[in-house]
Parts: C-alpha cells; structure tokens; sequence
C-alpha cells in the first residue's frame, strides 16, 4: 500500500467538505447579496441556520463521494476520470436535495441556490483536487514522497514499458533505487543492504515469466523486511487477482498482506488514539494510586522503560508500572548490570513455562508485593496507553516482545511484526499465558489477516472479563 496514496486521499476528505461549504455559501450570497437588486428575495431561513443545514448536507455528499469511489485507494486517475466522477457523485447529492427539500420545503426558499450550489460545488470539488494534484505532482518530481522500489526483471517487453512509465510518470510515485535482471543470492544480499541504506519500501517483479522457486524467494524476501510486494503478472492471474492494476498497460497485482491498510489503517489508529485519550481521563485515579504504591513498596523509578519491538521491526520503549525490585532489574534505566541479565537467565531455567523465543517466569522472586498484585489485574499495563496516543502501540494487536526474543523469532513469526502491537489482543483474550507461542502466533496471524472494526470492538469488550478471570495470570 502506498503512503503517499493514503495520505492523498485522507487529505481530500476535509478539503472536499469545505469546497462543498465553500458552494453552499457562495450560493446562498450569489441569490440574497448579490442578485437581491435584481430580484428581490426573502430567505425564511436564518443565515445560521442555513449554514448548519449545509454543514450535514455537506456530510452527506461525502458518504455518496466514498460510495462513487472517490476516495479509494488506487493508481492515480486521469483527471477527465476524477472530473466524471464528481459531477456524478455532486448530481447524486443534488437529487438527494432536492428530494429532501420536496418533502420539507422550509428548508430553502430559492430553486436558485439549490442549482447554484450544485453546479459550484462541481467547480469547487474539482478545482480544490486538482490543486491537490499540482502539489502533489511537484513534490513527487522532487523525489518528496516518492516510494523507493527494488525492480527485478530481465530486458524483456514488460519489464522496460514498467521502468520507462516510472521515469515518465513522477506522479506514479515512485523512484527506482535499483534493478536487478535476476534475482540469486547475489541480488538478494545486494537489496538486503539497500534496505538498511536506502531505505526501500517496495520490492516489484517486472517479469511475469519469474519461476516459482525465484518467486517464493522474492516474497520470503519483501515478508521478513516488510516491503509491499508487487508483480507483473500474465493475462489469467491478473483475471484472478481482486487487486490488481495496470502500468503501461501490464497488469501488476499487489499481494496484500493484512486488511490494515489503506482506509482500515486510518480509522484504526483514528479509534486509537481517541479511544486512549477516553481510557487516560477513566483510569487516571487507578494510576495515580499504582504510582503512590509503586514508591511506597520498594526503591526505585515508579515507570519501567522496557525495550520492545513494534511495527516493522521498529524499536520503542514501552511504559509500565514497575513490578520487580530495581537492583534485580534488567534495562538501560537499573544500569543493565550483568548479575542481573544472569538472574534472569538462570530463573528462566528453573522456571520458565512457556517453550519457544518469549519467555515466562513463574512465581518470579524478582517481583514485589505491588508488583504482584499489579501484575495480576494487568494495572501495570495501563500506561501503555501513552504509547497507543503516541502511535507505537495500538489498543488491539499482537504482543510487543523485547529484541532478544524477536532475535530468535522463526521467519513465520515474524509476521506479527506487519502492525502496530497491542495492549490487547486475540491471543489476550484466548488463554493469556496459557497459550504457546505458537498457538499465539496463530491467533495474532488470524487476527492480522482478518481483521474488522468490530473485531477489535470484541477483543476490548472481552478484555476486562480475561484479566479478571485467574486463568494464565501469573
């Protein structure tokens, strides 16, 4: 999925709501200002009136634009496309207006601005999106947004009509860093550094005649460093495909690994970062008295500052309330003293519970009286919520793990790493630490691929009723 693409499209959704107010209101001063000389006009409709009138119908012309495609996420279109399909979708909303005004006519009193605002609204939707576009433009010809892609393909009809479109077209967005006729263990070593270097977001396979061995290499490759995987394919797949475009008239299908993306991604961390401002002021008085707790129980820095991997491999730091004594902690902020990593390591030993990279102690000596309690109900946890309002983490998502852990991550768990971690989750919800790493993985994949708005509405909902519950609390 392409980040300029996403960023474009959430851009016009205010820009469009006030081009339609912009119509609305010019309308209205057109007929009662200006042509009032003219004609004279009465309008029984309070000017703020009218103005909140057209706020919801403006509203409403945004849900019939999303509904017309306006604002899917796809290769840019040609503005005569973009230009018929908001005459169309402004006439949809007109006729829905006109409708509305039949059946309660002391809306407005003037056919005038009903048709002025229809056809300024066409004028003004089109003109704001093509100023859009004209940025847009100038900024992808500077290389500003532009997504750095790694093309492998052969000097074969498909592979050089792609790369000169590229060259052709700025505005497709995207600027190549390299390009490999073939792709071996040279070529794979080679764009693992250009990774690290430059910072490639997007692997594209020009070649639709690419073998099988060469192309699970290919997708092991843009899976295990996140890149978006792209590929030319042949007239029946491109048949078979749900996502698939055309450059330079070849059909190219992105594999789409997880629903998050595009719009799913928007209103995802939208909820986010609302939902965790609610849950800061709700559980507030409950910190507050984990914080005074912490300080009172033992010495020490009242947050714990623990390492974690998040999306795309990204490292941040996760907040949580202190719960272990801080001589026997491990972490840049207690000094990372090695007698306690070897603490740490000879405990996980003699009492670790759970097989696989994460580990799990049981009846840690380590942890204090608050600590266990806190531990227990999941408070410790609850600063996290600084972390879902500052985008490291998200409300629902797989479990955050510390880098040693993902260090001996197999290439298949690693797929957790494609979103944000979450406080919650399916795996949360399902067993706790009752589960095995792999039934963990499992669920999150599950989770990650079919993921829905009230998915994760469930998982929130069966969160409290998991931490209460004793079982996998440890």
């Amino acid at each position: 999925m392409r980040r300029n693409q996403l960023t474009f499209a959430v851009i016009l959704l205010p820009l469009d709501y006030l081009a339609l107010l912009a119509a609305a209101v010019t309308a209205h001063r057109l007929r009662f200002e200006t042509l009032a000389e003219l004609r004279p006009a009465i309008s029984l409709l309070p000017y703020p009136e009218f103005l909140k009138a057209a706020a919801l119908v403006a509203l409403g012309y945004l849900a019939i634009f999303a509904l017309t495609g306006l604002y899917t996420i796809e290769r840019p279109r040609r503005i005569v496309e973009e230009a018929v399909k908001v005459i169309s979708a402004c006439t949809l909303g007109v006729m829905g207006l006109i409708i509305m005004v039949f059946f309660r006519g002391e809306l407005f009193t003037s056919r005038f601005v009903v048709l002025a605002a229809w056809l300024l609204s066409i004028a003004y939707v089109i003109a704001a999106r093509l100023l859009v576009r004209l940025v847009v433009r100038q900024l992808l010809k500077r290389g500003i947004g532009a997504r750095r892609a790694i093309v492998v393909g052969g000097p074969d009809r498909a592979t050089e009509a792609i790369v000169a479109e590229f060259a052709r077209n700025p505005e497709l967005g995207y600027r190549i860093v390299k390009r490999f006729p073939h792709w071996d263990g040279a070529a794979a070593s080679e764009a693992a550094a250009l990774c690290e270097r430059e910072g490639a977001e997007e692997l594209f396979v020009t070649d639709p005649d690419t073998g099988k061995e060469a192309m699970r290499s290919l997708i092991e490759f843009a899976e295990d460093r996140h890149l978006t995987f792209r590929y030319a394919a042949d007239t029946l797949a491109a048949h078979a495909a749900l996502m698939s475009t055309t450059i330079a008239g070849i059909p190219v299908i992105e594999v789409k690994r997880t629903r998050l993306e595009g719009w799913g991604r928007v209103y995802k961390r939208v909820f986010d970062v609302v939902a965790s401002l609610i849950l800061i002021v709700l559980t507030s008085p409950i910190m507050l008295i984990a914080a005074i707790a912490v300080v009172l129980d033992s010495r020490g820095p009242i947050i714990f500052r623990n390492e974690r991997v998040g999306h795309e491999g990204r490292r941040f730091k996760a907040y949580k309330f202190r719960s272990m004594r801080a001589d026997l902690s491990v972490g840049e902020q207690f000094g990372n003293r090695q007698e306690a990593l070897d603490l740490e390591r000879k405990l996980i030993e003699e009492r670790g519970i759970k097989a696989g990279p994460v580990y799990k102690i049981k009846d840690d000596p380590r942890v204090t009286r608050v600590g266990r309690f806190i531990r227990r109900y999941s408070i410790d946890e609850l600063p996290q919520f600084f972390n879902v309002l500052f985008g490291d983490m998200s409300l629902v998502g797989p479990r955050p793990h510390q880098p040693r852990e993902v260090e001996k991550y197999e290439r298949h768990h690693r797929r957790v790493l494609m979103i944000r971690p979450g406080i919650t989750g399916l795996a949360q919800v399902s067993g706790r630490s009752d589960l095995s790493f792999e039934d963990e993985v499992r669920l999150d994949t599950f989770y990650i691929e079919n993921w829905t708005p009230m998915m994760d509405v469930a998982i929130i909902l069966k969160t409290p009723f998991a931490v209460f519950s004793k079982k996998g609390a440890y």
